[in-house]
């Protein structure tokens, strides 16, 4: 199947990988708040140990799968608490369950740089499990579920990268950062927030739990934030010299490849929408 897919231009493969991608994770949304947490823990865990296979590329040490099950961890303990099913004081296990990191080094023989590894055992529960976790922070407030604010945000950043990809591919000349990432113009830049803005408006006019100034805030955070977090995930490819993260998902690559918008973007989101909302 994925030999037959191969076959197509990049374009149709973005196209076929949306078709089936986006109904299952909007269904998942508005099925209920566990299936919601389910496919997002899913992704989380994916993306992480993803993350941390590509830093194994480059002869590098994290312990990936105990720095995946302490994400895993902090996004099950995160929608416990924001659904009342425990107490605020167990984010408190948190520090323990990090602070062992150390001790597993210990045991480690073969790791001959076993502080530079742990920092990189932290690093992909900062940049790839937290900002999954704060999702939940967005979906779920008071113990109310409230599935169209999360949509309303991926539809933004989806709307956003789409736009940016078509004005890119057609109407780009002046390079954005081209260090970085050749491909990315500014022309892409704009015609993303162009798309991602629209979005939000029509957002707005149907779902009315939010002004309209709060989702024009949204977007201009999606658009910037989400199009740095594309630059920073490419400048990570680049000091491993690989192209994609990984390519389970058709014309997209990996699922870091298809979710490096979100994660520099929820940090923001989250701050933003506590403080003003």
């Amino acid at each position: 199947m994925k030999k037959k897919i191969d076959q197509y231009s990049n374009l149709t493969q973005r196209i076929i990988a949306a078709l089936v991608a986006v109904p299952l994770i909007i269904f998942c949304i508005l099925f209920d708040a566990y299936t919601f947490w389910a496919l997002f823990l899913l992704i989380s865990a994916l993306t992480q140990y993803e993350f941390y296979k590509l830093l194994g590329l480059n002869g590098n040490l994290p312990l990936s799968s105990y720095g995946t099950f302490c994400g895993i961890f902090i996004n099950a303990l995160t929608f416990l608490i924001e659904t009342d099913k425990v107490p605020f004081v167990f984010y408190y296990l948190i520090i323990p369950l990090l602070t062992a990191t150390f001790f597993i080094k210990l045991y480690k023989k073969k790791d001959n740089k076993p502080f530079e590894n742990l920092g990189y055992t932290f690093l992909g529960v900062i940049y790839v499990a937290i900002p999954f976790a704060l999702l939940n922070e967005i979906v779920i407030e008071k113990g109310i579920y409230r599935p169209y604010l999360v949509i309303g945000i991926l539809v933004i950043l989806w709307v956003n990268d789409s736009g940016a990809y078509f004005a890119g591919r057609f109407l780009g000349r002046r390079k954005l950062f081209e260090r970085i990432s050749p491909k990315k113009t500014w022309e892409g830049f704009f015609g993303g927030a162009i798309f991602a803005l629209a979005a939000a408006f029509i957002f707005s006019r149907y779902h009315d739990f939010y002004d309209l100034y709060l989702w024009i805030s949204i977007a201009v955070i999606i658009v910037v934030t989400g199009t740095l977090g594309d630059l920073v995930e490419s400048l990570f490819k680049r000091s491993i010299a690989i192209k994609d993260s990984g390519s389970l998902i058709p014309g997209h690559g990996g699922f870091l490849d298809r979710f490096d918008g979100l994660l520099l973007s929820m940090p923001f989101i989250v701050t933003f929408l506590k403080f003003f909302s």
